[in-house]
Parts: structure tokens; sequence; C-alpha cells
């Protein structure tokens, strides 16, 4: 039997409209990432590196290896070569990501099937432009995706896992399965193109950085002064950075930790783009030039006076 929705029923019923809504926009934005990185790894891998034989580092570069060596196609081996990867990614990471994940390549592998069949025309025949260009549109097709909460590469996930079995980074791990990537294409196809192909995973791995971490890389700075109140004031009203301020105390070693003893003293940290490092380093010199000061690159930056990155 219907009744009168009451007003707070219909709180009820708005609060539900709207948490969809971010929902469907949140799906709906990351498709479109996932959508942008697949034609951007797609126009790298068809238009520069395929049909000029080089390589790539990770699950692409063992396909392209698998292709050079058998009949069948890159498509057939990235979706192949992926699967057990996007299994390991459900263990290890999520379901959503799982599919995400498994739907990606799949479309991925059909759209290279697809740019196969139409015999596209190589863009260049110089192997340097070859190099970076496809690396530069197959790192920021795997940017993309990633930024989309999915991979079209599943080395990752198995760093990931490796880290777990391990004592090594993942950083190292990649690094390692790389360079027996890369050893195996020296002996099986020369040196000289699996030096071009190192090439292109540097590009394509310093594009990634890029997509994923943002153009707009952050770095962390401690400042210990004993003018630390007028630094302060100067890079807030200068930078327009907030100052977290960490109470800490002097350990100095032989005369003059008798004579000075545990003092207390502030300690400055605050976070900056790397441009405005050097504006930085000039406030500091003037107001106090023998003060100590560390820097350290940071990822993941958000909240307080950091704007959101409009990539996010």
């Amino acid at each position: 039997m219907a009744r009168k929705l009451s007003e707070i029923d219909l709180r009820k019923v708005g609060v539900y409209l709207v948490g969809n809504r971010s929902e469907y926009e949140h799906i709906f934005k990351d498709s479109l990432w996932i959508l942008l990185g697949i034609a951007c790894a797609a126009f790298g891998l068809e238009g520069f590196i395929v049909p000029n034989g080089l390589l790539d580092g990770g699950v692409t570069g063992v396909s392209l290896i698998m292709a050079k060596l058998t009949p069948l196609n890159v498509p057939f081996y990235i979706f192949v070569l992926n699967l057990p990867f996007i299994f390991l990614g459900f263990r290890q990471v999520s379901k959503i990501f799982a599919v995400k994940t498994f739907v990606a390549i799949i479309v991925l592998s059909a759209v290279l099937l697809v740019l196969q069949t139409m015999h596209v025309p190589r863009i260049t025949d110089d192997k340097l432009l070859i190099a970076v260009f496809g690396g530069f549109f197959l790192g920021a097709g795997i940017g993309f995706a990633m930024r989309g909460g999915c991979v079209i590469d599943g080395t990752e996930v198995l760093a990931l896992y490796m880290t777990r079995k391990l004592s090594m980074q993942v950083g190292e791990i990649i690094l390692l399965i790389n360079v027996l990537i890369f050893l195996i294409a020296a002996s099986l196809f020369g040196i000289e193109m699996a030096l071009y192909s190192i090439l292109t995973y540097m590009a394509a791995s310093k594009t990634v950085d890029y997509i994923t971490n943002g153009i707009e890389e952050y770095t962390g700075v401690i400042i210990i002064s004993p003018e630390h109140e007028k630094i302060r004031k100067e890079i807030i009203s200068q930078l327009g950075r907030g100052v977290t301020i960490y109470n800490g105390k002097r350990g100095l070693r032989g005369k003059k930790a008798l004579e000075s003893g545990l003092n207390d003293r502030d300690i400055l940290f605050t976070v900056v783009t790397k441009l405005e490092l050097t504006r930085l380093r000039n406030i500091v010199d003037e107001i106090d030039d023998s003060c100590f000061m560390t820097t350290h690159a940071m990822t993941g930056v958000k909240g307080g006076m950091i704007k959101q990155r409009k990539l996010h």
C-alpha cells in the first residue's frame, strides 16, 4: 500500500541518489582513464614498437619476444600472459582491481588485433624516435590505466606478490625482471636492438611516473634553525605553504654538549614543489644561512594546503 513520504524519507532518498550519483561519477571517471590508457598503449605498440621490432619491459616485453619467436601475435600473448597476474591481483589487491584489469586487457588485446588487421603504416623509421615516442605512449597508457584503478601490464602485481616472499622492494624486483628480459633480448636479437628497447623502457617508465605522481612533484623540507619563527612566517607569506612544527632537542657532543645542554629547538617541516624549492632556499639563506636543512622527494601528497592535482 502506498503511503506519503515524510521529510525524513525524502532526505534518505536524496542521500541515496547523491551517493549513487557520486559512485556513478567515480565509475565513469575511472572508465575514461582506462579507455584513454588503452588508446595510448595501443598507439604506442602498433604505431611504433611492434612494426619496428623493438621491445619493452615487463609482461609486454615478454609478449613481444614470444610473438617474434612464434607464429602467434602480440595481442594473444598480452592476454594470455596477463591472466595469472589478474588472479594474483584478485588475491593481493581487490576484486574490483582484478575485474577492471581483466576487462582492460581484453579491450587492449582486441584493439591491437583490429589495428593489426588494418595494417597501420609506420609513422617513422628512425629508431631513436621509435624508442622514445613508443615508450612515451606505452608509458602514458600504463599510467592512465593505473589512474583508473587497474593495470595493463601485470609486472607490478607479480612484484607485489614477490615482496611478501622475498626481502626486496617492488622497484628492485621489477628492475631484476626487466634486466633478465633485456639480457634474453640481447642474446636472441642482438645488442643494438636490446639497447633501443632499454631506451623504450626508460621512456615508458618515466612517463608512468609523471602520469601517476603528477608532473608537479612535491618535495618535503625539514629546517632546523634558531630563527625558525621568522622562517616560518616568510614561508607562509611568500610561498603560501603550510608549516608543521615539531619540538626537538639539540644533541651535541663534546664541550658544546656540556655548555649548551639539550636545548629545546623547534623543527619546521613543509612541502613545496620543485619549482618553489629554490625560492625556499633563498628565503632561508636570507634569514639564517647556517641553518640545517634537508630535502626529500615525496609521493602521494594530499590534504592541508596542497591543492588537488587536476589529473587526480
